[in-house]
């Protein structure tokens, strides 16, 4: 019996690890569960599954969850400290980190001290502060399995292999749903059809990064993290189709693909279970019937974004760090209608600029980055002068 917190219960990777929890009740134990604001189906959670602890965004939250479920034993926190409450609870064996953006480091890193396995899909963690996530993880002997599908079939096509005869890591994109969109038009998308994303059904803000293609550039930065590879040696090659996860190159000339349905319980139930691969009954990929693949290499004119995330791990200290909280930032002002899509590469763009970079980085770096680019960002967008 594998026993879990789930930080982001809410959120798509959140509810398909509750699906899989509920179809392995022999397997798996939910101990601890996070939310945002989504206390509705929070409640359900609760109701269901009967957690230790939950925690949520804030005090008032709390309060009202409490009222709402007085006569449940599950303990009720709110805030930062709540996240790591969850992630630290001493009867949870492994963490599934779902949450999204920035606010998911501590408590990750909180969880791989306290010796937690972790099964990561907030890839801001490791965009922020990979190295010394990483560090962290081997000194404490702790395992972080990827859940985003690329990750997953990559680290699904290095089991058996060497890695020093890893020639390169190819990650796959689907391009979303502006790949054939005219660029001259670009400029005039609305909110709802950057949302429309052609394969994958995800929240709002991984939904624009996959319109902007920033989504596959802080994957890059993941992998080289998550597999120690140099970043020269992994590459993006759009695929509408997404039935190939991702590829590994080896020296050989051989490619190992890992294909599949477009459904994340494949990759969620591969790490809560490695190595182990759990029968899940879902539709099988039917070959014959699959449209014909393509490939190809991402229009640099198309997808400056991608160009801003290897830009910012080729310059590394407390960059990386910087894009993705300018990026939130961002993003959360196209979702407002306060900037137009392809302002969002020129925003990035004068931030990273701006800042100073840092090179030998503590976690109190990485954190005060963070903080000054998200109020940089706004300062800018407050001058709208892009």
């Amino acid at each position: 019996m594998k026993r879990l917190a789930i930080l982001g219960s809410t959120g798509s990777i959140g509810v398909n690890t509750l699906h899989i929890a509920r179809q392995f009740p022999d397997r798996f134990q939910v101990v601890s569960l996070s939310a945002g604001l989504n206390i509705r189906l929070l409640r359900e959670q609760i109701l269901q599954f009967r957690p230790k602890l939950v925690s949520v965004l804030n005090r008032e939250l709390s309060d009202a969850l409490r009222r709402d479920l007085a006569s449940s034993s599950t303990e009720i926190v709110h805030g930062v400290e709540g996240l790591i409450h969850v992630a630290t609870h001493p009867e949870v064996d492994q963490v599934v980190s779902a949450v999204v953006g920035a606010v998911g480091l501590i408590p990750t890193l909180s969880a791989i001290k306290t010796k937690k396995s972790i099964a990561l899909a907030n890839k801001e963690s490791l965009v922020m502060a990979g190295q010394l996530v990483m560090e962290e993880a081997k000194r404490n002997n702790v395992s972080v399995l990827p859940v985003d599908s690329e990750h997953s079939a990559i680290f699904q096509a290095l089991v058996g292999h060497r890695r020093e005869d890893v020639h390169r890591l190819i990650l796959t994109a689907s391009g979303g749903p502006f790949l054939h969109h005219p660029l001259s038009r670009l400029h005039d998308v609305t909110v709802q059809e950057a949302l429309q994303h052609p394969r994958w059904e995800m929240g709002k803000k991984i939904t624009i990064d996959s319109a902007s293609l920033m989504n596959k550039g802080l994957e890059v930065i993941e992998a080289h993290w998550l597999f120690n590879v140099p970043v020269e040696k992994i590459v993006v090659q759009i695929h509408p189709q997404s039935v190939v996860h991702s590829m590994v190159e080896y020296v050989d000339g051989s490619i190992l693909a890992q294909m599949g349905i477009t459904d994340m319980r494949v990759p969620i139930s591969y790490a809560l279970a490695y190595p182990q691969r759990l029968s899940l009954h879902l539709p099988r990929l039917d070959l014959p019937d699959t449209d014909a693949l393509t490939f190809s290499t991402p229009d640099p004119d198309r997808f400056p974004c991608l160009g801003l995330a290897y830009r910012s791990i080729e310059i590394g200290g407390t960059m990386p760090a910087i894009l993705n909280a300018a990026n939130e930032v961002a993003v959360n002002a196209f979702l407002d209608g306060s900037i137009r899509f392809t302002e969002l590469p020129l925003l990035l763009k004068r931030v990273m600029e701006e800042h100073e970079v840092r090179m030998a980085c503590t976690i109190e770096d990485i954190l005060r980055a963070d903080q000054w680019a998200r109020e940089r960002t706004k300062a800018i967008l407050e001058g709208r002068r892009l």
